[in-house]
């Protein structure tokens, strides 16, 4: 198993940090980064080698590819978004199905969370558990979040942002572990997701996967501080924990 960074996207409610950079490349503890931070949690629970998706900026990426192999003894591969200004991140997530066949942490570019996380998804892994998202059953609800209806054997009913928060079992925080056996059903609802609307979300993919059959489990978090950086609120809760982590 290795570890799987989507960070393709331009983030360009972030400006002016991702005039030039990518949304996971802006700094959120000093020099760290949410890529740093998200590296150094694959290392810690004994992943060796990641792979990043690329796209806007990729060559900021590249730029740090070395040194960032050097500080976390993570060695990286990066994977190419060619339309990573065009078209939303199930695509991206789709481009990186050659990796998910070996079996990846995935953890979306702009989601500061602890390492327990990955250590949870982990203790989670068995049995028909070849899909486990990471779902947080504590925080208050909005209407921008990726919200999960879930049910404890049956898995993920449904999951997406156009739903009643006060419906919702919980919130999918952008880390998900996936095995091997499920790469190619999960590749082929990526397409059937991007190519019905290439401004849907991979997450759109999970649900065509539980469309067809397919059981997405969910594994609980705890009470533990995570964000998504999406604007300059979200940059400002996500220093206030980065630097506790």
């Amino acid at each position: 198993m290795i570890g799987l960074v989507l960070a393709a996207g331009a983030g360009r409610r972030l400006r002016p940090y991702t005039d030039t950079l990518p949304k996971a490349l802006v700094p959120v503890d000093g020099e760290r980064t949410v890529l740093d931070l998200t590296l150094r949690n694959f290392a810690e629970v004994g992943l060796a080698e990641a792979a990043v998706v690329v796209g806007y900026r990729a060559e900021a990426v590249e730029e740090r590819r070395e040194k960032l192999e050097r500080q976390y003894g993570v060695k990286l591969r990066l994977v190419r978004n060619d339309k990573a200004e065009e078209w939303n991140n199930a695509y991206s997530l789709w481009c990186a199905r050659d990796v998910i066949a070996e079996g990846v942490i995935l953890a979306n570019g702009d989601t500061v969370h602890p390492v327990s996380v990955e250590k949870t998804l982990l203790a989670a892994r068995g049995g028909d558990r070849s899909i486990i998202l990471a779902l947080d059953t504590v925080k208050s609800l909005a209407d921008e979040e990726m919200k999960v209806i879930a049910e404890p054997e049956a898995g993920v009913r449904r999951i997406t942002k156009l739903m009643d928060p006060a419906e919702a079992t919980g919130e999918y925080i952008g880390v998900t572990l996936i095995e091997p056996s499920a790469a190619a059903g999960l590749a082929d609802a990526l397409k059937t997701t991007f190519e019905r609307d290439p401004q849907l979300y991979y997450e759109d993919g999970y649900q065509e996967l539980v469309d067809r059959g397919t059981t997405v489990h969910t594994a609980e978090i705890g009470d533990v501080p995570w964000v998504e950086i999406d604007n300059h609120e979200d940059l400002a809760r996500g220093r206030e924990i980065a630097c506790r982590l």
